[in-house]
C-alpha cells in the first residue's frame, strides 16, 4: 500500500542528489534515541495547530505536562521498536524538523503521527515524510488516518487517496442524576488481551496487538464479557474514554456510561472521535447533557467506518 511516487524517493544520508535539486534537509529512519527530540517538536507543532484552529468558547490550548511528555516519548520509542520501517524524521542543520509514524497491524496500515515544524510548510518536508510512512504499508489491504482540522493535512491525506469522514466530539459536565447502573462490567488487564484483540478484529478488521501493552500501562481498562456481547474501554485519568470497542451498540453504550460515571462531577470531559455510524455514542452523550461539536476527520482507504468504536488519536 503506497509506493513512493516517482521522483519523490526519500533521500537518506550519503545519497548523492543533483546540486540544483538538493534540499537543505534529509529524511531518514527514526531511531529510539530520537524520541525526546521528536516529542518536543510534536508538542510545538500540535500546540501551534490548536492555537490556529481554536474556536471561541472552548478551553484555551495548553502545552503538554512533563508527565504527558514522558508518555509521548515512550510511545514514540515503542513505535520505532514495532515498526522501524514506518517511522521517519526530517532533519536539517537545526535538528529534527518533522516526523511521521506509520504502523502495520494485521493487514491494516495506520498513520499514528505526522507533523512538521511550524513555519516550514512549502519545502516538501511533509510530502516526503508522508510518502515514507505510506511506503511501510505496501501490501496492506486497508488504511486509517485520524486527522485534525488542519486544511493542509486534510488536503495531503485526500491526495493520498483517503476518503475523509468528519468526526464529532461530545464535551461538557456529566449530569450525575442521569447516570444508569451498569451491570456485568469489570476491571480489565492484559489478561484480557485475547478478548480485546478479538473485538478489535471484529470492529476494525485488525487487532491493536502490541499497542495494548502501551495503553494498558497508561490507562485503566474496563471490560464487558457477556454472552450477548463483548467489549472494552480504556479510561483516561479523568475517567473519559480514550479508546472504546465493542461487538454491539448495547455493549458499547454500557461501556461509555461506565466511563462517564468515572469522571469527576465538576470536570469538563470530552468524548472525542465520534464518527457518523456511532450514533449510539451521540445518544449517550446527549443523555448525559454533553454538547456536540464537529472536530477533525477519520480518513479511510479501502476500509469501512468502524462501529461500535471510538478510536484513539495515536493507535486508531
Amino acid at each position: 500500500m503506497g509506493h513512493l511516487p516517482r521522483g519523490s524517493a526519500v533521500r537518506r544520508y550519503g545519497e548523492p542528489v543533483p546540486a540544483d535539486h538538493a534540499p537543505d534537509y534529509v529524511v531518514r529512519p527514526m531511531r529510539v534515541e530520537d524520541a525526546p527530540a521528536v516529542e518536543r517538536l510534536s508538542d510545538e507543532a500540535f500546540f501551534d495547530l490548536e492555537v490556529r484552529t481554536h474556536r471561541p468558547g472552548l478551553p484555551e490550548p495548553e502545552r503538554r505536562s512533563p508527565s504527558a511528555r514522558a508518555r509521548w516519548a515512550a510511545w514514540a520509542a515503542h513505535l520505532v521498536r514495532t515498526d522501524p520501517g514506518g517511522c521517519w524524521v526530517a532533519e536539517d542543520a537545526t535538528g529534527v524538523i518533522g516526523a511521521s509514524a506509520g504502523i502495520r497491524r494485521d493487514t491494516t496500515w495506520i498513520l499514528s503521527s505526522f507533523f512538521v515544524r511550524p513555519g516550514l510548510q512549502g519545502r516538501g518536508v511533509g510530502r516526503q515524510l508522508l510518502d515514507a510512512a505510506l511506503s511501510h504499508g505496501k501490501g496492506c489491504l486497508r488504511g486509517l488516518i485520524a486527522s485534525s482540522d488542519d486544511p493542509a493535512a486534510v488536503r495531503r491525506y485526500r491526495f493520498a487517496g483517503f476518503t475523509l469522514h468528519p468526526t464529532m466530539v461530545l464535551r461538557g459536565r456529566v449530569d450525575r442524576a442521569v447516570l444508569p447502573v451498569v451491570e456485568r462490567v469489570r476491571e480489565g488487564s492484559l489478561g484480557d488481551l485475547d478478548l480485546m484483540n478479538s473485538v478489535d478484529r471484529q470492529v476494525r478488521d485488525s487487532a491493536h496487538g502490541p499497542d495494548h501493552e502501551v495503553m494498558a500501562a497508561e490507562y485503566r481498562i474496563v471490560v464487558a464479557d457477556r454472552s450477548t456481547g463483548q467489549g472494552y474501554v480504556y479510561l483516561r485519568p479523568n475517567g473519559a474514554p480514550y479508546l472504546l470497542a465493542a461487538t454491539n451498540r448495547r455493549t458499547a453504550a454500557d461501556l461509555l456510561w461506565e466511563a462517564l460515571a468515572a469522571t469527576s462531577p465538576d470536570e469538563v470531559v470530552e468524548v472525542p472521535h465520534v464518527s457518523a455510524p456511532n450514533e449510539w455514542a451521540v445518544d449517550v452523550g446527549m443523555a448525559a447533557r454533553l454538547d456536540l461539536h464537529t472536530s477533525g476527520y477519520l480518513g479511510l482507504r479501502h476500509a469501512k467506518l468502524p462501529m461500535p468504536y471510538l478510536h484513539s488519536g495515536r493507535f486508531l
